[in-house]
């Protein structure tokens, strides 16, 4: 469990870092490897977006000494953002469903676009598209790190993000109602279908419905 100092340091590091949630650091996002790095368990240079001004950042934050960015890691480089070719995207959604930020807007079989203001390079559009019709073009003129990127961004991006996982969890919940409800009205309407049906069958069919019933519950509990 992390201590009260670990969880304030790790708020500090988060507080730091570029919020691009490009998972280059090899964690799910800015905030599991703020944690990580506040409880020594990932080095302070494994975030290329933040490079080398993000590493003397964290190491003035955690008292250890300013290392080279993690090459497996990663480069520095310059802001780039996502464009997609709207004559070769195929309306598929999955680069929709990959940007941790929700800046690409359109609808199934409708071609989608990136809202420019709102990307933050994550790259993760990229593998995402079965048709490769996303490319990465930069926009910051050969600046890198924090040079090409600035606070106000990181904030609104960390905002995005917290509101993009609001989102998919409240549409979680909600197909978790509907499968609860759907399973309820069978479980209600079981009677009436198995008039002629032996009651062995009956049971079986009922214990299937409630065993669903019952993980549908669980996972709306779970969500909180």
């Amino acid at each position: 469990m992390p201590t009260t100092e670990e969880d304030a340091l790790a708020r500090l590091i988060d507080a730091a870092l570029p919020q691009t949630q490009c998972t280059r650091c090899g964690y799910p996002d800015c905030a599991a490897y703020a944690q990580a790095v506040a409880r020594g368990e990932a080095g302070i240079n494994q975030c290329p977006p933040g490079g080398a001004e993000g590493i003397a950042r964290l190491a003035a934050m955690t008292g250890r000494p300013i290392v080279p960015l993690d090459p497996a890691r990663g480069t520095e480089g310059p802001l780039r953002l996502a464009v997609i070719d709207e004559a070769w995207c195929i309306g598929c959604t999955l680069c929709i469903k990959a940007c941790p930020v929700d800046c690409i807007v359109g609808a199934p079989k409708v071609m989608h676009t990136v809202v420019a203001g709102q990307c933050t390079g994550c790259e993760l559009c990229i593998p995402a598209c079965p048709v490769d019709c996303i490319a990465m073009v930069e926009v910051s003129a050969g600046r890198t790190g924090w040079s090409a990127w600035s606070t106000a961004q990181a904030e609104q991006a960390r905002d995005r993000y917290a509101f993009h996982h609001i989102r998919i969890e409240q549409a979680a919940r909600d197909n978790d109602a509907r499968l609860a409800a759907k399973a309820e009205a069978k479980l209600a309407d079981l009677p009436r279908h198995t008039q002629h049906t032996d009651p062995a069958t009956i049971e079986r069919k009922r214990a299937v419905i409630e065993a669903a019933l019952a993980r549908a519950r669980a996972r709306q509990q779970s969500r909180g």
